[in-house]
């Protein structure tokens, strides 16, 4: 359901410029040693505690996938700019089925998404491009929601 969810969302050309990469739980060990290794790579005087926090975040929810954007020469020639907006419409789709289920969402992403480690595991080619991990499971506490601005600070009239 959360993935027919996210082929609804806006697509000019049917290029599909996205596509999700589950990971399941016994890959869990191999992305946290690319967490590990991405900010060993960013800071090689990274404690051991700041190296554990990096690679916990591959174990943080039930449901983990790794969201990428197709971004490279396509058919028809779709702007990349473009694209960005169907990949994020595809994601809110598939959260907003997620919290119809139920369920508590999160995206989750960093520094360690353009890095080789990550790229690597995940396999990314020429032109795409990590954008997130979408984190779901059962929410055991909820965030505040921060103060929403007021429509009128970013709508505009012609």
């Amino acid at each position: 359901r959360l993935f027919r969810a996210a082929t609804a969302a806006p697509d000019h050309g049917c290029i599909q410029p996205w596509r999700f990469v589950l990971v399941p739980a016994n890959r869990r060990d191999a992305l946290a040693t690319a967490f590990k290794t991405s900010l060993h790579q960013r800071d090689a005087e990274a404690s051991a505690y700041q190296l554990d926090q990096a690679a916990d975040k591959a174990y943080r929810s039930p449901f983990l996938c790794l969201v990428v954007a197709r971004l490279g020469p396509a058919q028809p020639p779709i702007e990349p700019i473009e694209r960005m907006v169907s990949v994020g419409a595809a994601v809110q789709n598939l959260l907003l089925c997620a919290h119809a289920m139920g369920f508590g969402t999160s995206l989750t992403g960093g520094q360690a998404m353009r890095q080789s480690p990550l790229r690597d595991l995940f396999g990314l080619g020429q032109g795409e491009e990590a954008v997130c991990f979408i984190n779901i499971g059962t929410a055991r506490n909820g965030k505040p929601t921060g103060l929403r601005p007021e429509p009128s600070s970013f709508v505009s009239s012609l």
